[in-house]
């Protein structure tokens, strides 16, 4: 509508509703409104002079400038003129001055609203340095809300990091009190009995680990929140504010180029006025670019709007964060509560243990005093009994010997009446010689004297109260044992050499005896003695009773002994034994060549003082192989080392020395004795006559009838199926024989790997052994040649068997052997897992770890996979000083020139009281040398590391070198 009136206009029309107002004639007003604004067009004139149509009256167009107000019908409230030339009126203007004056009149008015226009653009730009100052202050709000957000996080963030350091603190006071509390429990355990210490170890165990989660997830979840926080508020500040100035940017932009543009405007109006041209157009173009200023300043008050709203929302924001912080707070609150609680609840449950503990200890004090007293005095009684016994042992050895002293004096009288018999028998020999010179014939009375020519033999023992005459002359008896013939050999009495010449026979201070031939007179020394031979009898007799003397005694030390061990070294269990055992391997490949039982008997007082606990005797049966690994009859167990009665002997003999015997078993395969009607060798001897029933079915060689085998298979013997229940009967039977019968203390299970453990645990559970080690052999890893560094495989496998025996067996660490053939060549860093323990069995499963150098099959005159010999020694300072069981090889003990080197090692390990179980940290493990402690008193050091306890700072306490082999090892031991 507007568009159209100023169209008009420009053409010299009024719209009949156009109202003028006479008083504005010769004045230009132009009515500014906050409304709306109406642009009018151009004169349609274009400058030129128009010619009146009836008077011929020239004049110059005026122009009209029209403001509307209202919306609705836009009409015109304001018209200034000069005049108008109408069709139906003639009106002449005034003169050119009037014309002048009417310029210099627009062009006033045209400054006046060059003025206003600037005047509206100061107060626009008025209003945009007040939109930056407010922008300024939303801004500064903005930061000083972040400082503020930000300042409390900090301060939450520091009350929650004092809040868990103090948690923390408690924590570790909490675990200080628990170690205190857990050292106490132990030492009480000890005492009382080893349940009691694991379960105290659970209880705190299980606290300390409800504990460590309980704050762990608070720390989580305070450090999460926090995290959230600090990241959304830094987030939604930096958008917000790189937002709104880049905004407020736009617009100052935007509204600076609108004002120079108006500006540019304007001048060019003034520039147009001066130049003729009409200030009229210009000024409308500048009135559209006011406009559009106006029209960016309200898009920019509409951004400002949404720029608050969003402040609000970052404040909502900042509220929901600060609410969450309030949450974090309140759950780290509760989660410290819940340690305080916690605490609270542990203290409570450590001091009720703590008291039940006590009471235990009371009660089992009580009971041990009164068992004490009861044993001292059945002790006592016994001790009395005992010094009876050899009091009356005493008096019989006396009376013993006094009939024995008479009875040697009853054979000097006989000696002396014998020698008065000499005295006649020499004079009738002279007479017979003289009758022989002579050659005359003898008399009736001098035959006898012939008899005295017979090499000079004069009988002493035809007295027929001589008992020595009898047991020459009452013929062959049964045979007696080699070891019972030695030993009466050693206490024979000494008879003078046999005297041939005459002359020799009168010179000699000794009685000439010339006695039998030992193929014509059975000897002494080699039959059994009669019930009759009363001399031999009280020799004997003697013999005896020193016997039973020194066994009281040992067993009067054995229980002064057993007085002062705890029930730690006393217990007995087949995985472990005692968990103090040391091992000796009592055989190599040859020793069968010997009597090798009779040997080793002689050698039990010396391996008890060296240290050995136990001692691993050769394969007892019967065997295909003379080393005993391939058996026959299990019952027959005459080998070549010995007689079953040497055997006996031999363990009676380990036995009279507190060490234990273990039997080596064979239980894998068996050598059958008779052939199948298919020409098998498959049908078992002897007491155990099994058949092909007895043999897995996927033993190749021997056709087999039973089912398959639950390990490998042993191709050299048939391979005997244990999921049979008889072939499990009857192994139980044997093995109870040789317990019962034999005297075997505990087994040395041989190739373990051919049958499943489970069988293993099920002999082990019926024939009860002191100690049981399995022969699991398996290969190491190996990488072009050289030995991998990671063998958790290896000894895995190991591990994995003896959890199949359930633990009711041991077995050989061979992990560990194979790794010190490579780590004491200068490659220490061997020695240790990454995480931080032993890299054998030892490092898993120490109780149940045999640790060893050699054996018969690796050393000996096999040689399959021999020790280094120059480092012997080392090998037996790592494995003599660290947990688990050693074993100690024959050849090395009394051949290898090293046994004051075990024996010196042996004797550090029972200072230190290192068992199968103790505790080590490894400090050190390079490859110049190797440091570790083992228990609480030991330290030990391998290879040239320059290394002692002072210069450990971890290493608490005084310790003084016990053993100082320079760069092949050293020990201390703490003071």
């Amino acid at each position: 509508m507007g568009s159209t009136l100023l169209t008009q206009m420009a053409f010299g029309i009024l719209p009949s509703n156009a109202v003028v107002s006479p008083g504005a004639i010769g004045k230009r007003v132009l009515n500014l409104y906050t409304g709306r604004i109406i642009v009018c067009s151009k004169a349609a004139s274009k400058r030129k002079k128009k010619i009146s149509c009836k008077d011929q009256v020239i004049s110059r167009s005026r122009s009209r400038i029209f403001s509307s107000v209202g919306d609705s019908n836009d009409a015109v409230t304001h018209l200034v003129d000069d005049g108008y030339l109408s069709c139906g009126s003639e009106v002449l203007g005034t003169g050119e001055d009037d014309e002048l004056m009417k310029a210099r009149q627009a062009l006033s008015e045209a400054r006046a609203k060059q003025e206003a226009i600037q005047k509206e653009r100061d107060q626009l730009i008025e209003e945009l340095a007040r939109s930056e100052a407010k922008q300024k202050e939303y801004i500064d709000t903005i930061l000083h809300e972040k400082e503020l957000v930000v300042s409390e996080l900090e301060a939450a963030k520091s009350l929650f990091h004092q809040k868990l350091q103090k948690s923390v603190d408690e924590k570790f006071s909490l675990e200080s009190k628990l170690v205190l509390a857990k050292q106490d429990a132990v030492e009480l355990a000890v005492q009382v009995e080893k349940f009691a210490e694991i379960a105290f170890q659970q209880a705190t165990s299980h606290i300390l680990e409800d504990a460590q989660l309980r704050v762990s997830a608070a720390e989580t979840s305070a450090a999460e929140a926090a995290y959230q926080i600090e990241k959304q508020i830094k987030d939604a500040t930096e958008g917000t504010i790189s937002s709104i100035v880049e905004q407020s940017k736009d617009a100052i932009n935007k509204a600076l180029d609108v004002a120079e543009k108006a500006g540019d405007y304007a001048t060019k109006a003034v520039s147009a006025f001066g130049g003729g041209i009409n200030p009229v157009e210009e000024i409308v173009s500048v009135q559209s670019e006011n406009m559009k200023l106006k029209r960016i300043v309200n898009d920019l008050e509409s951004q400002l709007l949404l720029i608050r709203r969003e402040v609000d929302k970052l404040k909502l924001k900042m509220e929901q964060v600060r609410e969450q912080a309030n949450a974090s707070e309140i759950r780290a609150n509760n989660a410290e509560k819940e340690l305080v609680e916690l605490q609270e609840a542990s203290r409570k449950k450590a001091i009720q243990q703590e008291e039940e503990i006590k009471s235990l200890l009371e009660k089992m004090k009580k009971d041990a005093l009164e068992r004490k007293e009861a044993a001292a005095k059945a002790f006592k009684a016994e001790l009395e009994s005992i010094k009876a016994a050899i009091e009356a042992a005493k008096e019989t050895a006396s009376s013993r010997d006094t009939a024995y002293l008479r009875r040697c004096e009853a054979l000097q009288r006989s000696l002396k009446a014998s020698e008065d018999a000499l005295t006649m028998w020499r004079q009738r020999a002279n007479l017979a010689e003289s009758l022989l010179v002579k050659e005359s014939p003898l008399v009736e009375g001098d035959k006898d004297s012939i008899y005295v020519v017979n090499g000079g033999r004069i009988d002493l023992l035809t007295d027929d109260d001589s008992q020595k005459w009898k047991l020459l002359s009452d013929g062959p008896r049964r045979e007696i044992p080699q070891w019972r013939a030695r030993r009466i050999r050693t206490i024979r009495p000494k008879f003078p050499p046999r005297k041939i010449d005459v002359a020799e026979v009168l010179t000699s201070d000794f009685r000439t005896l010339d006695l039998p031939k030992s193929d014509k007179v059975w000897s002494i020394a080699e039959e059994k003695l009669k019930d009759g031979d009363t001399l031999i009898e009280q020799v004997m007799e003697k013999e005896t009773i020193e016997k039973k003397r020194k066994a009281l005694e040992r067993a009067l030390q054995r229980k002064t002994i057993q007085w002062q061990r705890t029930p730690e070294h006393t217990k007995l269990e087949p995985g472990t034994g005692t968990g103090r055992e040391i091992v000796f391997q009592a055989f190599n490949w040859e020793s069968w060549r010997r009597q090798w039982y009779l040997e080793l008997a002689a050698k039990a007082a010396d391996l008890s003082q060296s240290g050995a606990t136990a001692v691993w005797l050769p394969p007892p049966t019967k065997s295909v192989a003379a080393q005993g690994y391939m058996p026959t009859d299990l019952y027959n167990l005459n080998s070549e080392y010995g007689t079953e009665e040497e055997l006996k002997y031999c363990i009676e003999e380990m036995h009279s020395h507190d060490i234990l015997a273990l039997g080596d078993v064979v239980l894998n395969h068996r050598c059958a004795e008779k052939q199948s009607p298919n020409g098998v060798w498959n049908i078992f001897g002897g007491k155990l006559a099994w058949g092909p029933e007895a043999i897995v079915c996927d033993d190749p060689n021997y056709q087999g009838r039973g089912n398959p085998s639950s390990g490998d298979i042993f191709h050299a013997a048939p391979n005997v199926d244990h999921s049979q229940d008889f072939v499990r009967r009857d192994i139980k039977e044997w093995l109870n024989w040789l317990r019962n019968d034999i005297g075997f203390d505990g087994w040395r299970l041989d190739f373990v790997r051919g049958f499943s453990g489970t069988y293993v645990k099920e002999y082990i559970e019926a024939s009860n052994p002191a100690f049981a080690i399995g022969e699991y052999w398996d290969s190491l890893a190996y990488e072009h040649g050289n030995l991998c560094y990671n063998q958790d495989a290896h000894r895995q496998r190991i591990v994995n068997w003896i959890n199949a025996t359930d633990g009711t067996s041991s077995a050989f660490d061979v992990t560990t052997k194979g790794i010190l053939h490579s780590a004491l060549h200068n490659e220490y860093w061997r020695l240790i897992d990454p995480q931080g323990k032993p890299t054998g069995v030892m490092g898993w499963w120490p109780s149940r770890a045999v640790t060893f150098l050699e054996n018969h099959d690796t050393g000996s005159t096999q040689g399959h996979w021999p020790f280094p010999r120059d480092k012997l020694a080392q090998g037996y300072a790592y494995i003599l000083t660290h947990p688990g069981t050693p074993v100690i090889f024959y050849d090395h003990f009394y051949d290898f020139g090293i046994r004051d080197v075990i024996t010196e090692l042996i004797d550090a390990r029972r200072r230190a009281g290192i068992h199968c179980r103790s505790s080590m940290k490894i400090y050190h493990a390079n490859n110049e040398g190797y440091v570790a402690q083992i228990g609480d008193t030991l330290v030990m050091k391998l290879g040239h590391f320059d290394w002692n306890p002072s210069k450990e700072n971890n290493l608490d306490g005084s310790w003084q070198k016990f053993v100082d082999k320079g760069s092949d090892y050293q020990l201390w031991l703490r003071q």
